[in-house]
């Protein structure tokens, strides 16, 4: 994140002694991204955040493609089957290099830590409501919520209401767009949200308990349990730029114009090899001639996800909540038969969907072929 925050206690300089009041030493703790040349915090442990008592097993994860014909998709995901926990009901669902989605339905609380070591985390809150606890603070989430998790956060998921979750993992740090920001790191005065909206972790007193605490690390190739000798929450304070924040798609303020305005006006985040962006309620074009639904477009060098989260959307037909719509690279997509035309007079929309371009071709796992709506590429005849 482009700003600094501090929680609890720490030392007035760094790589000091900080003592206990025995006398004995807090455990200093550097996480930092790209080596020493990007982000960090630091952290002070009550014990040292080293303490394995023992490895468990490594649980390999292999995504199958579903080798199908190219074309447009339409996934109807509320019929996905899954629930369990933040972790265990997870459906992956597209990937490549860069990223994976998944969908979850998400019914427990996690008794176990996990810790993704391969991956940042973009956890979208369609429903539910709960609370992120980690070893940087915690925080509270509800509907709407992008909870955007780095890469080596130990954390764990309570629900308090049944959630429906978009997972995003990406091979890079997830970071505000480029050009809403100054060189400084701050959030311009043009951007369609601020730092006021980034919601930052609450400190939580230290958990000082011995014991055995399982903590699952996603790595490359599958996910490796550790048993932890002593609790992960045991941290005092740290400073830093690295932790867990949340921004919620009803801060995003629309920007529009007389014409329709493209796709990146939209855009929330950004990571290596794709964009983030958020379609809000917003008025649209007030030029005389206007024609608020897009036009046709070949993006020929992005394949394009959209979530659909709720509310009217004017562009396309037989969509329901929690829908995705994948029009991948070499086929133009656009608006489907008669909603052009329906949509001119119109004055606003109220839709609200989570659109992801990737910078390279998308792979669909098996999972895709029981909710795929078959009949979806002839939805424009």
């Amino acid at each position: 994140m482009p700003f600094y925050v501090k929680r609890g206690s720490i030392p007035l300089k760094r790589h000091t002694q900080f003592k206990k009041s025995d006398g004995s030493l807090y455990r200093e703790e550097l996480v930092s991204r790209q080596g020493f040349s990007d982000i960090y915090s630091n952290l002070y442990h009550i014990h040292m955040p080293t303490e394995v008592s023992s490895v468990g097993d490594l649980q390999s994860l292999t995504l199958t493609s579903w080798e199908k014909p190219h074309r447009h998709h339409h996934l109807r995901t509320a019929q996905t089957k899954s629930d369990g926990d933040a972790i265990s009901a997870r459906v992956p669902l597209f990937f490549n290099s860069d990223v994976l989605f998944a969908k979850g339905h998400v019914n427990d609380s996690m008794s176990h830590f996990y810790r993704n070591g391969n991956a940042d985390e973009v956890l979208f809150i369609h429903r539910g409501t709960g609370t992120l606890k980690s070893n940087l603070g915690q925080l509270d989430f509800h509907a709407g919520d992008y909870i955007v998790i780095p890469r080596g956060v130990i954390w764990q998921m309570d629900i308090n209401e049944p959630c429906c979750i978009l997972v995003i993992e990406t091979a890079g740090p997830v970071k505000t767009p480029d050009r809403y920001r100054n060189q400084n790191g701050q959030l311009l005065e043009h951007s369609p949200f601020c730092e006021r909206d980034i919601r930052v972790p609450k400190f939580i007193e230290p958990i000082d308990e011995d014991g055995e605490f399982r903590v699952d690390v996603k790595l490359s190739r599958g996910i490796q349990t550790y048993f932890y000798k002593h609790h992960p929450f045991d941290v005092v304070g740290w400073d830093g730029y690295y932790f867990p924040w949340i921004f919620n798609i009803n801060d995003f303020e629309p920007i529009t114009g007389r014409i329709h305005q493209p796709p990146p006006v939209h855009q929330t985040f950004q990571a290596p090899g794709l964009v983030i962006c958020s379609f809000v309620p917003r008025l649209f074009d007030y030029h005389p001639e206007a024609i608020p639904a897009p036009y046709a477009h070949s993006n020929v060098d992005s394949d394009e996800i959209l979530y659909y989260v709720e509310g009217e959307f004017m562009s396309r037909k037989g969509i329901e909540e929690e829908s995705i719509t994948y029009h991948p690279m070499g086929l133009p997509h656009g608006p489907q038969p008669g909603k052009m035309e329906e949509s001119i007079g119109a004055k606003a929309t109220t839709e609200l969907a989570v659109m992801v371009d990737t910078f390279k071709p998308l792979r669909l796992t098996e999972a895709c072929e029981s909710i795929d709506d078959a009949d979806y590429p002839l939805s424009w005849l």
